[in-house]
């Protein structure tokens, strides 16, 4: 049986030793190697036209010199979309891990997180695209509703229907095919409160639904 190529990582840091120590606890996970280290956006841009492949995911620092992370999670979503990125820093600040969320980040870590948790993130990400730790559950958590309280939402019965469904681990597919509805139908529903609610994912759908005792099915 033929073993399935490593999945690749690529760093984005301008600390050395940081960087450095993080790829040699990379390289024991298996299944995953890295790819390169860059020191910043700007340098990581060089060394994507460099090579043949892509990393299956960029871990990117946020304060860099030269072209920082808000700034090169930016270029990565417009110009490589396909490449999922876990920001990863020392801030904890909410405003800062939504901006990189909004931005385009699949999630957020912390550097002094656990080693498995790590593992464990890289995984989720692949697997399931996006990965959103208890911090950062808890910063989306707090962004939605926060502007504009007292102004409640109302929804026609197929979005309620809709989003109880997003709840669970369905397929939009699956979710058009029970409602008896198109793809795109469903598409539009998503769209529509996606919109309303002002939010990006469907990570979010679920927290506002939890939030708002939205009765799961």
């Amino acid at each position: 049986m033929t073993k399935s190529p490593d999945k690749k990582i690529a760093i984005v840091d301008d600390h050395l030793l940081f960087a450095s120590s993080l790829e040699k606890l990379i390289q024991t996970f298996s299944g995953y190697s890295v790819a390169f280290h860059a020191k910043n956006g700007l340098d990581l841009q060089e060394k994507l036209k460099a090579i043949d492949s892509l990393p299956d995911i960029i871990l990117l620092d946020i304060n860099m010199p030269v072209m920082n992370g808000h700034e090169t999670i930016l270029w990565l979503t417009e110009h490589h979309p396909e490449i999922k990125v876990l920001a990863l820093s020392m801030d904890d600040n909410e405003e800062v891990i939504l901006k990189m969320l909004r931005n385009g980040a699949k999630g957020y870590l912390l550097k002094d997180i656990h080693p498995e948790k790590l593992k464990e993130a890289m995984s989720e990400v692949l697997q399931r695209g996006y990965y959103h730790s208890d911090k950062v559950s808890k910063a989306l958590l707090n962004s939605i509703g926060n502007d504009g309280e007292n102004d409640v939402p109302v929804f026609k019965e197929n979005q309620i229907t809709f989003m109880k469904l997003a709840c669970s681990e369905m397929t939009y597919k699956e979710i058009a095919d029970i409602m008896c509805l198109s793809p795109k139908t469903i598409d539009g529903y998503r769209q529509e409160l996606f919109n309303k609610l002002e939010i990006k994912n469907r990570v979010g759908l679920v927290l506002y639904a939890l939030k708002n005792n939205i009765e799961m099915l």
